[in-house]
């Protein structure tokens, strides 16, 4: 079985060493790079199965390195490392595209159980999902991070995109609040409960120019997906 490869970007050379150094015993096979503007270069040529940005970089920050990954492989996940406290950075990193962060100082433990967890449920996903799924009158390309109709294409960032698949699973039906938070982030803390209520909002703005998709709170429960 081959090592899973991931893609680590940090610019502070102590902390650096010290995480690849880790993860590299516990057999995984990392590319590590210390500059922003040499991650897409790294990202293209090594193909990781997935990325552990740091934030604050010299030359190109963490959030502009996943947009670039965004562009080539939709799919890939991405985990941001911040020193940053602000809900608003973190906000930002999923907005672009990411699907987990850590907070420095971080356990290799907690790095590990989330590198393993995120690759577990993108798998899952993906072998799960057709990759195309009508909507009424849109069309949603699960693999693509694409909402189609007519001739308007809008890419979705990773989380739109999970949560539209989510719901599309269970059309015309409702989801437990539950069941979509710990799909989307693995927990149903308050945080991500918050950020789930944007997701959605989002996803009602995105879908807005057909009447017949609604999706309805069910307050103390969940959402129901009606779509023709």
């Amino acid at each position: 079985m081959s090592k899973i490869k991931i893609l680590y970007v940090e610019d502070e050379p102590f902390l650096g060493r010290i995480v690849k150094e880790s993860l590299e015993s516990r057999d995984f096979e990392v590319v590590m790079v210390n500059d922003g503007k040499l991650a897409q270069g790294a990202f293209e040529k090594n193909k990781p199965d997935i990325c552990v940005l740091d934030i604050m970089l010299p030359s190109k920050d963490g959030f502009s390195i996943a947009k670039d990954i965004r562009q080539v492989s939709p799919g890939t996940p991405i985990i941001f490392v911040t020193a940053k406290n602000q809900t608003e950075d973190v906000l930002k990193g999923f907005e672009v595209g990411g699907n987990d962060y850590l907070r420095k100082p971080f356990s290799m433990e907690e790095l590990i159980v989330r590198v393993t967890n995120l690759l577990q449920l993108t798998q899952k996903s993906a072998k799960s999902t057709p990759e195309n799924i009508m909507l009424g009158k849109y069309e949603f390309n699960s693999m693509r991070y694409e909402l189609k109709i007519g001739n308007a294409v809008r890419k979705l960032s990773h989380r739109e995109a999970t949560l539209l698949q989510v719901l599309s699973e269970s059309k015309n039906a409702t989801v437990q609040r539950k069941d979509i938070l710990m799909k989307l982030w693995g927990d149903d803390s308050f945080f991500n409960s918050r950020n789930l209520d944007v997701y959605v909002t989002k996803l009602r703005d995105y879908l807005k120019e057909d009447p017949s998709i609604e999706i309805i709170t069910i307050k103390g429960i969940g959402y129901h997906f009606v779509t023709g």
